[in-house]
């Protein structure tokens, strides 16, 4: 064997490898190193659910994984890098299986070794070219699958129907237009499809279903009723239950006794009153049809869990890093904070416990039936990242699952219930590189699965911990493409003697609808973008990120705009804006409509490949 003996520390070999300067910006991560990697000394941990391997090596070339066996008894490439990893578990990277992705979650869900992340579809029309960045060793982020939208029984507040269709949560009109809502996000490049709740038309539901089988996708569906409970799910080949959705109203003794569809904050009060008739039944019936539960019990019941007390401390420890302070939003710490203060008193929170102890019982005995359970921390913007997987763990714990259990579900499982196991969730030849070294044994106490020493994603070593001004090029993932549609709604339903003329004597408000395309490739051009909205004048202009572009106005209600290659340099989502002409109608003006520029529409620039 021909290599170079760097038998490193770990961290020397992350200070080695990367470098203090690899990370000026926190932005973009590394191209995979040429040079081979081995793990060798430490004990794997497959996430076969096999007995562990002592005295383990692990060999990567590029991106992925190349030879895995004993160590003495595994050939490694010339010019190898060698991490002594003796007295350490090697581990495939982690899951965090349900996620309503941001940018700023990234380096704490690195941090504590989680390399893959799925998405449940908040992220929209960035969705696609996120993951795809990450994938590409662009963004120094973990790996984010994702359903890039969700089909909703009814629109959120805000929304207009003027949303482009890869907005998340969009309401099918018809069992058709589910199927052509699905066809669109796979085409758009879903790694599977969501049922966001169960109050869908039982044909519309059986629609996305069928749209999604023919597409070899799989379909979660959070089956809150009042139409679609777990037992339809899994009668429809639902592939698992976010939130273990509809359990508690499906197996307590007397579900008219509770408001329909979701009700987190009842939850409980449900499973106190649960049917272990029904309980039985329910779970037969999951486990026939292989449906995979993702409980999130740490956020789904807040200040029941017998080691909460030290999970918010915890939490509120991680938001004391000035690093991660100097990027992550105020807001959203705040939010981690109010979500802590929940207690329950006196007669509600005995009966609330004894709901708790039934959920968890519930889940112990789907799992002692066959049944698979995922990991996930729920983890958002109102969520301490990182730490609650390591938390959910924990609870996980209190149920009586046992380690090796918990670590396929953090790992094997949720691969493949993506149906991505052929790339992750296993150190297996072939597979993507990404890999996790811990200081303690998880499988003697669960707390280990926290002393993450090591990570390594795409074949590259991540450099652990939090870097002050982190950032990337996309941010707010889940934003519509266009700003302001509820204003733009009201603004077309106003009336002006003349009508939309294309050379008014005094410019009206213009507002933009819609952008087209959504998404262009840097450096492409010249790139035709199509605006359309209302009261675009002949002399209308268009500012793409700050600055004037060719533009040509084909009607009051429509602009073409001309990006050459030169604006289209950088990636990230750029703001587009149309500003009319002086002088101003006053009419708009005193009725504070706006002074001549319109609401703002996005255009995403991604990465070339």
């Amino acid at each position: 064997m021909n290599l170079s003996r760097y038998r490193w520390p770990l961290g020397l070999c992350v200070v080695a490898l990367m470098g203090a300067s690899q990370w000026p910006s926190a932005l973009e991560a590394q191209q995979p190193t040429t040079a081979a990697l081995v793990i060798e000394g430490g004990t794997l941990i497959d996430g076969n659910g096999g007995v562990p391997v002592q005295n383990a090596a692990v060999v990567i070339q590029g991106n992925r994984i190349t030879s895995v066996g004993r160590k003495g008894q595994v050939r490694y490439p010339a010019n190898a890098h060698v991490i002594d990893a003796t007295g350490k578990f090697i581990l495939p990277g982690l899951f965090d299986s349900q996620v309503s992705y941001e940018w700023y979650l990234a380096e704490p869900l690195l941090h504590y070794g989680i390399t893959s992340t799925i998405d449940v579809g908040t992220s929209g029309e960035t969705a696609v070219p996120y993951r795809d960045a990450v994938f590409h060793g662009r963004l120094r982020a973990p790996r984010t699958f994702t359903s890039v939208s969700r089909l909703n029984a009814e629109l959120d507040a805000t929304d207009t129907g003027l949303e482009a269709r890869t907005t998340p949560s969009r309401v099918p009109a018809s069992a058709q237009d589910a199927r052509d809502l699905v066809k669109l996000w796979i085409d758009t490049g879903a790694d599977y499809v969501i049922i966001d709740d169960g109050s869908l038309p039982m044909g519309v539901a059986q629609a996305a279903f069928d749209e999604a089988r023919k597409a070899g996708k799989k379909v979660f569906t959070r089956a809150y009723g009042p139409v679609m409970f777990p037992m339809d799910a899994a009668l429809l080949g639902s592939a698992s239950l976010p939130h273990s959705a509809g359990i508690g109203i499906a197996v307590t003794r007397d579900p008219s006794k509770w408001k329909e569809g979701r009700d987190d904050p009842n939850e409980l009060d449900r499973f106190a009153e649960m049917d272990e008739a029904k309980a039985k039944a329910l779970i037969e019936v999951l486990v026939e049809h292989k449906v995979v539960l993702v409980p999130t019990f740490v956020i789904n019941f807040p200040g029941y869990p017998k080691d909460w007390p030290r999970f918010v401390t915890e939490g509120r420890q991680l938001f004391t890093d000035p690093d991660l302070r100097s990027y992550y939003p105020q807001a959203a710490i705040e939010s981690v904070f109010a979500r802590f203060a929940r207690n329950d008193q006196g007669a509600v929170r005995e009966r609330r416990m004894k709901g708790y102890e039934n959920a968890l019982r519930f889940h112990k005995m789907f799992a002692d039936a066959g049944g698979r359970i995922v990991v996930s921390g729920n983890t958002n913007s109102t969520k301490a990242p990182g730490l609650d997987l390591q938390h959910e763990i924990q609870v996980m714990t209190d149920a009586g699952l046992s380690p090796m259990y918990i670590l396929q579900g953090l790992t094997k499982w949720p691969a493949e219930m993506i149906g991505k196991q052929d790339l992750v969730g296993t150190i297996d030849t072939g597979k993507l590189a990404d890999v996790i070294v811990l200081g303690k044994n998880p499988l003697e106490d669960t707390r280990n699965f926290s002393s993450v020493e090591t990570v390594i994603q795409d074949g590259r070593i991540i450099e652990r911990g939090y870097h002050a001004g982190y950032t990337d090029p996309f941010q707010n993932l889940g934003e519509s493409s266009v700003d302001g549609l509820p204003w733009l709604v009201s603004l077309k339903k106003l009336r002006r003697p003349g009508g939309s003329a294309i050379d008014p004597p005094a410019s009206p408000q213009p507002g933009i609808e819609s952008i087209s395309p959504l998404i262009v490739t840097q450096g492409s051009g010249p790139v035709e973008v199509t605006l359309k909205g209302i009261n675009f004048v002949r002399r209308s202009t268009v500012l793409f990120g700050g600055t004037l572009v060719p533009s040509q106005v084909v009607s009051p209600t429509e602009i073409r705009v001309t990006l050459n290659e030169n604006a289209l340099r950088a990636v990230g989502k750029f703001e587009v804006v149309v500003r009319n002409p002086e002088p101003m109608d006053p009419f708009y003006v005193k009725g504070m409509w706006g002074t001549g520029t319109s609401n703002v529409a996005k255009l995403i620039v991604n990465y070339r490949y």
